[in-house]
């Protein structure tokens, strides 16, 4: 982004001519609705996706414009919705890991951002997923579908860097165990 085209830029802008606000949704709109996709399912990304610029359109007299970059706030917004649709969320998951079985490519969760989107989870991970306590989910899946750095996951959810660490490792860790018991009951029984 070129000087008077950074996203803090073109906020502030949109707050005497709404209509510039249009940049941000073109320059975001994709990565956030994968992003709901991947938490929610195709359904209720649409909506979802369109609710998180509605809201940060609403905000945008309150966007801290020190911070070129409206990212970590978008990806905040879209969590904070996806929360609101937890049961949703969770009704997911637990549907995924009751269908049959798919092979596994990998049995880690350092893998878990290539096999995350909702139309590619395992059962087991979609277990794993749906028995994590809700900020550690939302911080791993930050981090593995958005790609978002753990700085940036901290401003999205206004936590501290170091509890973004603690919470990514500890979902890790419990995905990890999730993952290695499903492998090791699928050898015991196959």
């Amino acid at each position: 982004m070129t000087e008077g085209t950074t996203d803090a830029s073109i906020i502030a802008r949109s707050r005497h001519d709404p209509e510039s606000f249009s940049v941000i949704f073109d320059r975001y709109y994709s990565a956030i609705h994968r992003y709901v996709a991947a938490r929610l399912g195709a359904v209720a990304a649409d909506d979802v996706a369109a609710e998180t610029f509605l809201a940060a359109f609403d905000q945008r007299d309150r966007y801290d414009l020190t911070w070129p970059e409206a990212r970590a706030w978008l990806y905040g917004i879209a969590t904070n919705l996806i929360g609101r649709h937890r049961r949703g969320e969770i009704r997911l998951y637990r549907a995924l890991s009751r269908s049959a079985a798919r092979e596994d490519e990998a049995s880690h969760a350092d893998r878990v951002a290539d096999r995350v989107s909702a139309e590619r989870l395992s059962p087991e991970l979609a277990r794993g997923l749906a028995a994590l306590a809700k900020g550690d989910r939302d911080a791993l899946l930050l981090v593995a579908c958005a790609q978002l750095s753990y700085a940036e996951v901290a401003r999205a959810l206004d936590i501290p860097i170091g509890t973004v660490g603690s919470r990514v490792n500890r979902a890790r860790r419990k995905l990890r165990k999730t993952l290695d018991v499903a492998a090791e009951e699928a050898l015991n029984h196959g």
